[in-house]
């Protein structure tokens, strides 16, 4: 089946946009600081070719994958579990608010979405894939997403469905395994989409009930 473009909820979109609007100027902030500083510091403490040499360096280390996210939480809504299922498996998963949020274009596909991604005014692209698997069970409670950007592993995401019990709505449990490895230099990203996370799953009907979600330094291996 071709795929087909898609128009992501305006409530959610209006968060991710906000994310951005902060995100942006922080990261290149923290870069520019962190490259004022150090060729600072090295040229006023090295001869010319050593503090250049100590530059490069230090533009480089701010960029290795250092670090990686992990965490879960559990989320409520008054929505039946069909229609969370349905959403979740869809081309625009509540928990990716802030890539589908963003995107240039949205794109469903036989089993989930391609989102195109631009940034740098443009200079720089990416295409994010993600794609749904149940067991096989129309009517499971539990679903994996996997994640892919330009074709590389970058999360999977299990959900499991729930009715909430005599109270009504819905239980959601998600774990979310990151393949993605960053460099110091996004870690002000990570921080500016914690400080919006709630906002986009409240934009969208859920509530958090819990959430543990953690930056750690790279597993080997």
């Amino acid at each position: 089946m071709p795929s087909s473009t898609v128009d992501p909820p305006d409530e959610a979109v209006a968060v991710a946009e906000r994310y951005r609007r902060l995100e942006r100027p922080l990261s290149t902030g923290f870069a520019l600081l962190v490259a004022a500083g150090g060729a600072a510091v090295a040229f006023a403490f090295l001869p010319g070719l050593q503090a250049a040499l100590a530059v490069v360096v230090l533009a480089a280390a701010v960029q290795f994958p250092t670090f990686t996210s992990d965490g879960t939480a559990r989320l409520r809504t008054d929505a039946r579990p069909e229609t969370v299922r349905e959403a979740f498996a869809g081309p625009t998963p509540p928990v990716l608010a802030f890539q589908w949020g963003i995107a240039d274009t949205v794109r469903r596909t036989d089993d989930g979405a391609v989102y195109e991604l631009s940034y740098l005014l443009g200079l720089r692209s990416v295409e994010m894939r993600v794609a749904a698997t149940t067991d096989g069970d129309a009517a499971s409670d539990a679903l994996e997403l996997r994640v892919t950007a330009d074709g590389e592993p970058w999360a999977t995401y299990r959900v499991s469905v729930a009715e909430a019990g005599d109270d009504g709505g819905t239980v959601v449990d998600v774990t979310v395994d990151s393949d993605r490895r960053f460099g110091p230099n996004r870690v002000p990203q990570w921080l500016v989409a914690e400080r919006y996370r709630e906002a986009a799953l409240a934009a969208q009907g859920y509530t958090v009930e819990r959430r543990d979600h953690s930056l750690s330094l790279r597993r080997s291996g």
